[in-house]
C-alpha cells in the first residue's frame, strides 16, 4: 500500500492535477461561449480535451479513494482474522497496482507529438487475400482497443480488396495521447495461420504494415501550395448507400513533390472529404519532416539510424497459438483476447522499450 501511494504521488508530480484543473476550468468557460460553436472542429477539440481532463482527474480521485478503502479492508480483515476479506483486499490491491502502473506509463509520453490524437494507416503486404483479410483484422484490433477505452474514432478511407478484406485503410483515434500511446505499433505485423482462402487448408504467412502519425494541429504550419497538389474526385467504392456511392464526392490528393497520395470517401460532401484528405496529407508531411530531422540526428550520433519499417510482432495461430513482440519479448498465448483489441500489455511494454532506446 505504501509503495503504491508513493508511485501515485510520483505520477501526480508529473501530471500536475492542479494544472489540469485550471486548464479544465478554462475550457469549460470556452465551451460555454456560443461563438465557439461557429467553428465545429474547434469546438469538438475543446470538448474532447475537456472530457479527457475531467476523466483523468476523476480517475486520480478514484484511485486515492480506492487506496483508502483497500487499506480499511486490510485493517478489518486483520482485526477480525477474516481470511476471505483479506483475499478480497489482495485482489483489489492487485487491480490497483495494474491501474497505477498503467497511469505511470502516461508519464513516459513526453515526446514532442505524444499528446496528439493518432492517425493510423494500415496497408496489406505480401500474402494475397490472406494479407487483405489480416489488414482488416488489424483495423478491427485498433478500433476495438479504442472502443474499450471509450476513445472516439473516424474512418477516413478504406480500399476494399477484390476477393476479401481490405487493401488499405486510414482512420483516426481522437483522444489526447493516442499518438504517444500507439506510436510503437508502427511497423510490419506478421500473421501465421491456416488460410481461409486455400482449398487445401495450408498454413499461410501474411504481412500488413501499420503507420502511426500524429494528427496535425494549426500551430504546425504545414502549408501546401495549391500548385503542389493534384486533386481528383471520383465515386466512392465498397459498401455504402443513401447517396454515398451515387455521386463523385470522394477526393484523392496527390502531393506532386513527394508523390504521397491520400484519399477520403467517408462523407457525402466533396468539401468535407477534401478537408479530411488534406488533414491526412498534412499529417504525412509532418511525419516526413520529423523523420528527416530524426535521420539527421541519428547520422550525427553515428548509430546508423533505426528502421521503423521492420517487423515488430508475430501473430501465430497455427500450429500453436502465440503472439510475441520481437522488440520487447513480451508474448501471450491468449490470442483471442488480442484479436479482440486487448493489446494494452503490448503497448505498455513497447512504450517502456522506446524510452530505453531513447526514441
Amino acid at each position: 500500500m505504501s509503495e503504491l501511494r508513493s508511485t501515485l504521488a510520483s505520477v501526480e508530480a508529473v501530471l500536475d492535477p492542479e494544472g489540469m484543473r485550471e486548464e479544465a476550468d478554462g475550457l469549460r468557460e470556452r465551451s460555454a461561449d456560443p461563438s465557439l460553436w461557429e467553428d465545429q472542429e474547434q469546438a469538438q477539440q475543446v470538448t474532447r480535451r475537456l472530457s479527457y481532463l475531467d476523466g483523468e482527474l476523476a480517475r486520480l480521485e478514484a484511485l486515492h479513494q480506492r487506496l483508502d478503502d483497500t487499506a480499511v479492508m486490510f485493517e478489518l480483515a486483520a482485526d477480525e482474522h477474516d481470511q476471505t476479506a483479506r483475499d478480497e483486499a489482495e485482489q483489489d490491491l492487485a487491480k490497483l497496482r495494474k491501474e497505477i502502473d498503467q497511469l505511470e506509463i502516461r508519464t513516459l509520453l513526453n515526446g514532442e507529438y505524444d499528446s496528439r490524437e493518432a492517425l493510423i494507416s494500415i496497408n496489406a503486404g505480401a500474402g494475397g487475400a490472406d494479407a487483405a483479410d489480416w489488414t482488416e483484422g488489424l483495423q478491427r484490433i485498433y478500433l476495438r482497443w479504442a472502443e474499450r477505452h471509450g476513445y472516439p474514432t473516424e474512418v477516413y478511407d478504406t480500399s476494399y480488396a477484390e476477393e476479401a478484406g481490405i487493401k488499405s485503410t486510414t482512420f483516426a483515434i481522437k483522444s489526447p495521447y493516442a499518438y504517444g500511446t500507439l506510436r510503437g505499433e508502427h511497423g510490419t505485423h506478421r500473421m501465421v495461420r491456416i488460410s481461409k482462402y486455400d482449398n487445401q487448408g495450408r498454413r499461410q504467412t501474411s504481412f500488413a504494415m501499420v503507420d502511426v502519425l500524429p494528427v496535425v494541429q494549426q500551430v504546425d504550419h504545414i502549408e501546401i501550395p495549391e500548385d503542389e497538389m493534384r486533386i481528383d474526385v471520383f465515386r466512392s467504392s465498397g459498401p455504402g448507400g443513401q447517396g454515398v456511392n451515387t455521386t463523385d464526392s470522394a477526393v484523392r490528393i496527390t502531393h506532386l513533390p513527394t508523390g504521397i497520395v491520400v484519399s477520403c470517401q467517408n462523407e457525402r460532401s466533396q468539401i468535407q472529404n477534401r478537408a479530411s484528405a488534406l488533414a491526412v496529407l498534412q499529417a504525412k508531411l509532418l511525419e516526413r519532416k520529423r523523420e528527416e530531422q530524426a535521420a539527421k540526428l541519428n547520422e550525427l550520433r553515428g548509430d546508423g539510424g533505426r528502421s521503423w519499417g521492420t517487423q515488430i510482432r508475430n501473430y501465430v495461430l497455427h500450429p500453436y497459438q502465440n503472439i510475441k513482440d520481437v522488440r520487447t519479448g513480451y508474448e501471450t498465448g491468449n490470442t483471442g483476447a488480442v484479436m479482440d483489441g486487448e493489446i494494452d500489455d503490448f503497448i505498455e511494454a513497447e512504450i517502456r522499450w522506446l524510452r530505453t532506446q531513447g526514441l
